[in-house]
């Protein structure tokens, strides 16, 4: 495997049980135990409720395509190597959204709405990104 020079997600206290997920192949959200809400990107109290009765679930993995952009050029020196790259909001099934890369496709064939699934990226031995890839038909 080729050495990643990306930059790398921080992991603190409120992200490792997120990225301990993604090295397992499983996408994780919290969810509010006394309200209800669902909540992305990892926080310590409901921002609904401001409880802290939260839990972690796991994902189905499937969502549509909100908004994306596509980087042809002028993208930061880190990746400038991997133009064109697709850069989207992905809303889940679940009912949370999150930024994410759009691969394994066509860049020129998507579209907002699109269904998408998740796929895991182990770029480092600590470090699996999840990335996304349009739902084959």
């Amino acid at each position: 495997m080729a050495e990643y020079t990306k930059p790398l997600p921080l992991l603190t206290s409120l992200s490792k049980t997120f990225y301990e997920g993604c090295k397992e192949n499983k996408l994780l959200y919290q969810h509010c135990k006394d309200c209800g809400e669902v909540i992305f990107y990892p926080k310590i109290v409901c921002p609904a409720c401001m409880g802290t009765n939260l839990d972690w679930k796991e994902s189905a993995g499937k969502g549509k395509i909100f908004s994306f952009t596509v980087a042809y050029d002028f993208a930061p020196p880190e990746f400038a190597s991997s133009t064109p790259y697709a850069l989207a909001v992905v809303n889940l099934d679940e009912g949370f959204s999150m930024l994410t890369n759009i691969v394994d496709c066509d860049l020129e064939k998507l579209q907002c709405d699109m269904p998408v699934e998740v796929l895991f990226d182990p770029v480092t031995p600590e470090i699996t990104l999840p990335k996304f890839r349009p739902v084959p038909e």
